[in-house]
């Protein structure tokens, strides 16, 4: 439970950190490495520096947007796939929907916390906007 918190903590709050955009060569090789043998098939990829942390984002094949967090160390905190709501998992949805009946699902991102699954769902209901996360399980946190 602390992790998904620690994930949705991370997720807005990083919206205000400053970012700078950098050229692949400024990043660390170890942080190279790691985000090349994780994810060998990237393209279109653009890196940031936030904070003491690298973000990249990048695509793989041609629908498919990620988004990965790496520190200095190589370490990766999480990545995050843009979905569709048809992708969503069954308990998930049933969540979703007893809850938050009257919103609609705008755009889910799919976090993966070394294994840890969690969706970051954004909700609208005409001009009201909300961000909820949900465990694989349906839960919300």
């Amino acid at each position: 439970m602390k992790t998904i918190q620690f994930i949705a903590i991370l997720l807005f709050a990083t919206t205000f950190v400053q970012a700078q955009d950098i050229n692949e060569n400024q990043v660390p090789s170890v942080v190279l490495n790691t985000f090349k043998t994780e994810f060998p098939k990237a393209s279109d990829v653009e890196w940031e520096m936030k904070g003491d942390q690298f973000q990249v984002e990048f695509e793989i094949g041609y629908f498919s947007d990620y988004e990965a967090w790496f520190k200095a160390t190589g370490e990766m905190l999480y990545y995050e796939e843009e979905i569709s709501k048809r992708k969503l998992p069954e308990a998930v949805k049933n969540t979703v929907q007893q809850k938050y009946d009257a919103y609609r699902i705008d755009d889910v991102k799919k976090i993966n916390k070394k294994g840890e699954i969690s969706y970051a769902i954004e909700l609208e209901k005409g001009r009201e906007e909300i961000n909820i996360i949900i465990n694989e399980n349906g839960q919300i946190k």
